[in-house]
């Protein structure tokens, strides 16, 4: 007697039921799938949120807000960070923001925002400025420039 002739039906592996294999295998003709519906027509998988016919889980929950799809997204800067990465009267760009890390991407533009203190004067160039960033930069004896689009785009035709 070997181990394997102890109990022949416990395996590692249980056997893949084989479907369509003729009427004498018992799962012949319809192979296991009925005799009429949407499940026992070929290529009826479904989809992942498939709910059986009934109205889905998704269109139950009440829909609300807006989210405008044309929306400006500002890369923020505050003076808190002006006064971190840079030092009396130097010029501050979009470019120099995001070569010395201050911003990852400038997305549609960078918007300084107030938060924080800023003790020396520097020339800032962005896109928007909050009312509290600008008297900030201006207290401290430097300038806001505004950019607008028109000339981000002159200046990258000239590159």
């Amino acid at each position: 007697m070997r181990i394997v002739d102890v109990n022949r039906r416990v395996r590692k592996h249980k056997r893949r039921k084989r479907l369509g294999m003729g009427d004498s295998s018992g799962h012949g003709k319809t192979a296991g799938r009925g005799d009429k519906g949407f499940q026992s027509r070929s290529g009826s998988g479904g989809y992942s949120s498939y709910e059986g016919g009934k109205t889905p889980y998704a269109l139950h929950i009440p829909k609300r807000g807006f989210k405008n799809p044309c929306r400006k997204e500002y890369a923020v800067v505050n003076l808190e960070h002006l006064s971190r990465y840079f030092s009396p009267n130097e010029e501050v760009t979009p470019e120099v923001l995001a070569s010395r890390g201050v911003i990852k991407k400038s997305k549609d533009g960078i918007k300084v925002l107030g938060d924080g203190e800023l003790n020396f004067p520097l020339v800032v160039k962005a896109h928007k400025f909050s009312k509290s960033a600008r008297e900030g930069i201006e207290r401290a004896g430097g300038v806001a420039v505004e950019i607008t689009t028109e000339s981000v785009k002159r200046s990258q035709e000239r590159e």
